[in-house]
């Protein structure tokens, strides 16, 4: 049974930013780069993994997320069942993927928190911690990156208007929380 701790126990609410975790979600990171690799995660999954840098396709529970030219993280886009974490969905990828050599698949759900910002000024934000240029990001729903935010490898996913996805390593995620929330009281 997973012993699953959050990360921030209640939602955040700095002046017009709102910071909550989104937990328990699967998260799973893909690798391959075979033809037939993606052609069996597109029927496991019954979507496609999207082939653009910095790019995301989304169904009505899962979003994948590219990470390079061979990597991608799939997210549930359902809350789970604390009770447990084992995943069908993982057991299905690691049997027809990882035990026949096509790829990897590896559950990340414990390595990484997801975090859903909301608020008008969230870009601003993330432009006084990172290096990236959010101009074109924002105006892209769906567009995702890797970047740095106050020196933490982060996953941003464009969700919708003002409404972004963060996923931090979690023994990163408190302290890039305090951050966000001192950042937002500065705004």
């Amino acid at each position: 049974m997973l012993n699953y701790n959050s990360v921030i126990n209640k939602e955040i609410n700095q002046g017009s930013i709102s910071v909550k975790e989104i937990s328990p979600v699967m998260k799973i990171n893909l690798r391959g780069k075979k033809r037939e690799f993606l052609t069996n995660v597109g029927k496991n999954l019954n979507m496609i993994l999207p082939t653009e840098a910095n790019t995301s396709t989304t169904s009505d529970k899962l979003t994948a997320i590219w990470l390079s030219p061979d990597e991608w993280m799939i997210v549930s886009n359902e809350v789970v069942s604390k009770d447990t974490n084992n995943y069908d969905l993982k057991e299905m990828l690691f049997n027809s993927i990882s035990k026949t050599t096509l790829g990897a698949v590896v559950d990340v759900t414990d390595q990484l928190v997801q975090l859903e910002l909301k608020g008008e000024n969230v870009y601003e934000i993330f432009s006084a911690g990172s290096p990236f240029n959010f101009n074109e990001f924002k105006e892209k729903k769906g567009s995702t990156t890797q970047t740095v935010l106050n020196h933490v490898d982060i996953i941003l996913h464009h969700k919708d208007e003002n409404i972004i996805n963060l996923f931090v390593r979690r023994s990163f995620a408190e302290h890039l929380c305090s951050w966000i929330e001192d950042c937002a009281a500065r705004l």
